[in-house]
């Protein structure tokens, strides 16, 4: 019965040291062990094995990546505003020995790194421009504080301001400002519209100008051509109505047929001269005389057929 307690208790001893040194470390973890209080080394993802009494596991690190909530400070831009500012921090430890032993606190000195850096980024810039230059200041933030970083074992990431919080009365000015640019935009847009409708307009009024000035010329032309087309027309008639009378007068009867012609427009010009008087009328003395009359004009066309032709002109 002693030998049988003894080996339980030895069993029970060995049961207990085993559970005491054998560690299972996660996945994305590192545990730092040390030997008798120096570094020994990292243990990774696995089971592992610790010596008795002389290995002990110091530090146990998350190699994940991380997100460090910057709180937010107030920061004094170029123009001398004061702007409350909070951030993101993102950041992953790479070497478990460096972030155990190269800094007591590596996530606070990071958060106190990354908020002094921010107020002397947010210094070199005026308070319009800290909107528009969020990706810049962001990233010269990371570039400081990866180069702080790195003998801490420690990677940072990335880094995004989160708040910008300009006090009451700078945002009053910022919208009173903003109401101004909307209503200038507006005056402007305004104006142009009314420029260009006046453009519009006296472009019309000139294109109308020009139609109807065409329109009037054409017109012109047309009734010019009209006119030249009529003279030519009674021109010709009149040519065609001599030629026929020149014929008639030299076919049998001509004569005796002109003579009663001018006998009777004698007659109706002069009734129509006597109807036309108001008052006194002097007639000719050989008013009855009308043979006399005939007997000229019969003369006057016998001498035009009678005269010689007209000489031709030669090249």
């Amino acid at each position: 019965m002693g030998t049988t307690y003894v080996v339980l208790t030895i069993a029970i001893l060995v049961i207990i040291v085993i559970a005491k040194t054998a560690t299972i470390v996660p996945q994305q973890s590192a545990f730092v062990v040390e030997n008798l209080g120096r570094y020994s080394r990292t243990l990774h993802a696995g089971f592992h094995i610790l010596v008795p009494f002389v290995e002990r596991i110091a530090y146990r690190l998350n190699l994940k990546e991380e997100a460090l909530d910057i709180p937010e400070q107030v920061c004094i831009t170029k123009d001398n505003v004061q702007v409350g500012v909070d951030g993101i921090l993102y950041m992953q430890v790479l070497e478990a020995n460096k972030a155990s032993y190269g800094i007591t606190n590596y996530k606070f000195a990071l958060i106190q790194l990354a908020q002094t850096t921010l107020r002397s980024e947010i210094g070199k810039i005026d308070l319009d421009r800290t909107f528009e230059e969020r990706a810049t200041i962001n990233g010269n933030v990371v570039s400081e504080l990866d180069k702080a970083s790195e003998p801490w074992g420690v990677k940072v990431l990335r880094y995004e301001i989160r708040n910008i919080n300009p006090p009451h009365d700078v945002l009053t000015a910022m919208e009173k400002q903003m109401r101004a640019e909307r209503e200038k935009r507006a005056v402007v847009l305004a104006s142009e519209g009314e420029r260009d409708a006046a453009i519009n307009q006296a472009e019309g009024d000139k294109q109308r100008v020009i139609k109807a000035s065409e329109a009037n010329k054409q017109q012109q032309i047309n009734e010019a051509e009209g006119q030249a087309a009529a003279i030519m027309s009674i021109a010709s008639a009149t040519a065609e109505g001599l030629r026929s009378v020149a014929n008639a007068l030299g076919a049998d009867g001509g004569a005796q047929a002109m003579q009663l012609r001018i006998a009777e427009q004698y007659i109706r010009e002069f009734g129509q001269l006597a109807r036309d008087a108001k008052g006194t009328l002097i007639v000719p003395a050989n008013l009855a005389d009308i043979s006399s009359m005939i007997s000229v004009a019969t003369s006057v066309i016998a001498n035009g057929k009678s005269a010689p032709p007209a000489p031709t002109a030669r090249g």
